[in-house]
């Protein structure tokens, strides 16, 4: 009958997830529907500032510098002053810097602006980790971060489409209406009748992780093994709509319902998986997550069909679902108990590297080596790392 009742209701593991992070994510959801500066930033400075493709192209690499820096900052004012203050004064001040970007029309001034308004808006993720890794028990957390990503996915996908829309009347309405929704989830923040936060739990000092974040070996080696499916997993951003558009000449449309695959399954899948899987080892977790990435993407070495590429989509989706809580989940676990920010932190600064330097990387291997060196790279890059993860397991012991 316990088996019935799972497959009847697969969201039956969001009953125990705290009220806190249910909030949380409302909040999430509100400033994601309002996701559409960003998606646009590179048309914004080629048709309303007239710069070049490549001068355009430096927009989205100061947005993520800007995400790079601050990361491991924010993590660590997270664990001083607490990850809702961070994740308000975030919310606010990146609302208040979007009316201010679109009244700029000098081009170095707007660089300048956008690395500001990237360290301002992106200060919220790792504050957003740390209380979620804060406010849940281990067996909800997966289940929790994966709730959390279906709210980002639920905004991503009504952002950008409304946004498309502004942007063909005019594009100064996308900044706007970005900044009027990061000031209503601060707001919603701010009124949100919030439970007292958990009690920090008394730990000895001896079980503490090293003072110097770079002398534990054991997150060294956890954020290096992330690094190859990182890279592969951003190919999404990059190499893949110029792979689908460019090479197998499908049109942008079709490219754009290929993509919502991806959004419809995480919106009605990833939290049932997670729930189901709460009991799974991090490590073999991330390991079945990077295997699934590294074949789902190294799939397209082999077929140009639409369903194969749809199975593919697939394939690589599923891997992301399990892969990403897992990755948030694990961490929370191994960092200690006064530095879980300053951890997320450093682990935000991983991601945005990844995705500020995959996608271009991606793009240069499928223009110089072709598309089968390409997807071919990317199995063996995402098997390493499932390879490393799995080895988690072992090297509990030795760090």
């Amino acid at each position: 009958m316990r088996f019935i009742g799972k497959i009847v209701n697969p969201w039956r593991g969001l009953k125990g997830i705290p009220k806190n992070i249910w909030l949380l994510s409302a909040a999430t959801l509100i400033n994601r529907s309002g996701t559409m500066v960003l998606p646009f930033l590179a048309l914004y400075f080629t048709k309303e500032m007239g710069v070049s493709v490549s001068e355009a192209g430096l927009s989205l690499v100061a947005f993520g510098l800007g995400s790079l820096i601050t990361a491991p900052l924010v993590g660590r004012l997270s664990d001083r002053f607490g990850p809702i203050s961070i994740m308000k004064l975030s919310l606010f001040t990146s609302g208040i810097m979007l009316f201010l970007f679109s009244f700029i029309d000098n081009y170095y001034i707007a660089l300048g602006v956008t690395f500001l308004w990237s360290a301002l808006s992106e200060a919220f993720r790792p504050a957003n980790l740390t209380f979620i890794s804060k406010e849940t028990d281990p067996l909800q957390r997966k289940t929790a971060f994966a709730l959390n990503r279906i709210a980002i996915n639920l905004g991503m996908s009504i952002g950008p489409v409304i946004g498309g829309i502004l942007a063909y009347y005019n594009y100064h309405l996308l900044f706007y209406v970005d900044g009027i929704t990061s000031i209503l989830a601060c707001g919603f923040l701010i009124i949100s009748p919030f439970e007292k936060f958990h009690e920090e739990e008394v730990v000895d000092p001896n079980q503490l992780s090293p003072q110097k974040i770079y002398k534990d070996k054991r997150f060294i080696y956890y954020i290096l093994a992330l690094l190859p499916v990182e890279f592969v997993f951003f190919q999404h951003l990059g190499a893949v709509p110029i792979y689908f558009v460019k090479e197998l000449h499908y049109t942008e449309a079709i490219y754009g319902v290929l993509m919502a695959v991806n959004t419809g399954i995480i919106i009605f899948v990833e939290v049932p998986l997670n729930s189901a899987m709460s009991k799974w080892r991090d490590s073999s977790s991330l390991a079945l997550g990077s295997l699934l990435c590294s074949i789902g993407f190294g799939m397209m070495a082999f077929s140009a069909n639409i369903y194969y590429l749809v199975l593919s989509i697939v394939v690589w989706t599923f891997g992301e679902m399990i892969f990403f809580p897992s990755s948030a989940s694990y961490l929370s676990i191994i960092a200690p108990k006064d530095k879980v920010g300053k951890y997320m932190g450093y682990y935000q600064m991983n991601f945005s590297f990844s995705l500020m330097f995959a996608p271009w990387l991606g793009a240069v291997i499928l223009d110089s080596y072709g598309s089968a060196f390409l997807w071919g790279s990317t199995f063996f890059a995402a098997s390493f790392s499932a390879w490393l993860l799995y080895r988690l397991k072992w090297k509990e012991i030795q760090f």
